[in-house]
């Protein structure tokens, strides 16, 4: 055999065999042991992947939660309490029951309250036409109707009401998990707690135009006149730029708001019917 050929095997073979001794040695110098606990938490999570927690899948939260050691800023929407529950006796701490949330669209103005002003014939996305004009009602801040939320979330539970031109949210499908609120360019959805019987309240508009202008475009706009605010007991309402806000954490749902608005701006959904005041007034005089 030629020696030339017999040096190379004995050089690539003695270079290769350092090599492997070199990266043996790297290795286990460097190499991460990973807490175990970190697959038993990723074991108890839906396997959803949605990013609702606010991490790029569930493995990367179950990290998350191993990390932190605790789960106090750290929520998984599609599991809720449930995963809570399973989680916290692998961490060692005591489960925190948090409120069920759902997501809310704030925006009434379909083409009855809201008619079309101008037709739009271009690419079917919300972020596109949000780029491009205010919108088919003349509205800036108005829903768009294209259905930028329905694509974007993973659980079907959001679609477009060929009626009203707006975004329905299912109760029961509903997750929580924020993607609708990251897809829609105008920022109408937004995450809220459901109460007792899934009760809410909320000022359905986010239109911060001067109430005539705002009034112009949709019947049920917020105009900011701040009735809402003066007959508010519990400090739940602000009015900033021409627009109300209910806070849903301190908002204790009696509902006075809902009668003082003008322009019925104010949202009251799985509420029992109101008693007309006509009969309430009877009742009062046979009493006496």
């Amino acid at each position: 055999m030629n020696q030339v050929l017999i040096y190379s095997i004995i050089a690539l073979g003695s270079i290769g065999a350092i090599s492997a001794i070199i990266l043996y040695f790297v290795a286990q110098k460097f190499k991460v042991i990973e807490d175990p606990r970190i697959d038993e938490v990723a074991d108890k999570l839906p396997g959803a992947n949605c990013g609702g927690c606010g991490f790029a899948g569930c493995r990367n939260f179950a990290e998350a939660i191993v990390k932190a050691g605790n789960m106090d800023n750290l929520n998984c929407p599609v599991g809720g309490n449930a995963i809570i529950k399973e989680v916290a006796p692998i961490l060692g701490i005591v489960a925190v029951v948090r409120d069920p949330q759902i997501a809310v669209v704030r925006c009434s103005g379909s083409r009855a309250n809201a008619p079309q002003k101008v037709v739009y014939d271009s690419a079917s996305t919300c972020v596109f036409a949000h780029g491009l004009f205010s919108g088919e009602s003349g509205c800036p801040h108005g829903c768009l109707g294209l259905g930028d939320c329905v694509v974007s979330c993973k659980f079907d539970a959001i679609y477009i009401d060929e009626t009203t031109g707006l975004p329905v949210v299912s109760n029961e499908k509903c997750v929580a998990c924020g993607a609708c609120v990251k897809a829609c360019p105008r920022a109408i959805i937004e995450i809220r707690n459901k109460n007792k019987k899934d009760r809410r309240i909320f000022v359905s508009c986010i239109n911060q135009e001067k109430g005539a202008v705002a009034k112009k475009n949709c019947e049920v706009a917020c105009i900011g006149c701040g009735k809402c605010v003066k007959v508010c007991n519990f400090d739940a309402i602000t009015l900033k730029n021409n627009l109300a806000y209910i806070d849903f954490t301190k908002c204790t749902l009696c509902r006075k708001c809902v009668e003082e608005c003008p322009t019925n701006a104010i949202n009251e959904l799985n509420f029992p019917p109101r008693k007309p005041k006509t009969e309430k007034a009877e009742s009062v005089s046979t009493e006496l």
